[in-house]
């Protein structure tokens, strides 16, 4: 009996501890819980802690509660000059109300689907009455602001908050993009071509100037060196004259020893002369001293 009594006892701790454990559960400080019995909500627990509920009869279901991403596929889009985008957005949204999430979505993944169909609804309504130049200027944060707001309109009857709307990328479709492309290096090689005629032309001027700077420089050094030389020659014509009238012999004598110089400077230099040719006059007009 007293076996009995000990094996009762302990199934009766084993059953109480059972119980007990599903008599809790805890709510982390990154999660909110709804309690459910039987399927249907009964309670809704938001701050963490440690929390009650029937065992057995009542179940738990958590849900995120920090902010949660959704990166929708890429979106092609006409703006309203016409112009076709693809656009790559991204939403950040977070679960407010618990128990209207779960009435009409239950999970993440079936909210997750409807969001990316609200968002890109969204992203046609407000960008279609958009052209690409705001889209790429300051105006695209008034237009993330009106896409958030359209977007949160109709995502608050899921019981969600759309915190943030972005547009990570924007481009044209490849097709589009190699035209664009085009027309760019076509716009800057006629700007390039312009600008180097017009470096072209500059430098013609500028050169024209210099060579004409040139011409008048070297005219008027020839000018002052021709004016130089004239006196040169007349300051050299007055002296030799002046020379000639002191002393004729000397005179003759200086003109003859610069004529045999120029005569006799290089070695391979021969002459065929008459002895009595006058070229010798200064040396056949030397005398011998008598003894």
């Amino acid at each position: 009996m007293k076996n009995k009594g000990l094996l009762f006892l302990g199934i009766l701790v084993i059953v109480l501890g059972v119980v007990g454990l599903s008599a809790v559960y805890t709510v982390h400080q990154t999660q909110q819980a709804i309690v459910l019995m039987f399927g249907n909500p009964k309670r809704v627990a938001t701050e963490p802690g440690l929390k009650f509920k029937l065992p057995f009869v009542e179940n738990v279901l958590y849900y995120d509660k920090r902010v949660l991403n959704l990166d929708p596929p890429v979106e092609s889009i006409i703006l309203s000059d016409q112009k076709r985008i693809l656009v790559d957005a991204f939403a950040r949204y977070r679960i407010e109300d618990p128990l209207l999430f779960f009435q009409r979505v239950r999970t993440e993944a079936g909210v997750r689907q409807r969001l990316v169909s609200i968002v890109n609804s969204s992203l046609r309504s407000v960008l279609g009455n958009a052209t690409l130049a705001s889209v790429l200027s300051e105006e695209r944060d008034s237009i993330m602001q009106e896409i958030q707001s359209t977007v949160n309109q109709q995502a608050g009857r899921f019981g969600i908050e759309i915190v943030d709307v972005r547009i990570g990328r924007a481009d044209f479709p490849d097709q589009i993009s190699q035209a664009v492309y085009g027309r760019m290096k076509s716009e800057r090689d006629r700007e390039a071509a312009e600008f180097r005629a017009q470096g072209f032309e500059l430098s013609q001027r500028i050169r024209a100037g210099a060579d004409r700077e040139a011409t008048v420089i070297l005219a008027e050094a020839k000018r002052e060196a021709e004016i130089a030389r004239g006196s040169g020659e007349a300051t050299r014509t007055r002296v030799l004259n002046d020379a000639f009238g002191r002393d004729p012999d000397f005179f003759h004598f200086y003109r003859s020893m610069q004529a045999y110089e120029a005569t006799f400077t290089a070695e391979t230099t021969f002459m065929v002369l008459s002895p009595d040719s006058e070229f010798f006059d200064f040396f056949n007009s030397i005398r011998k001293p008598t003894e």
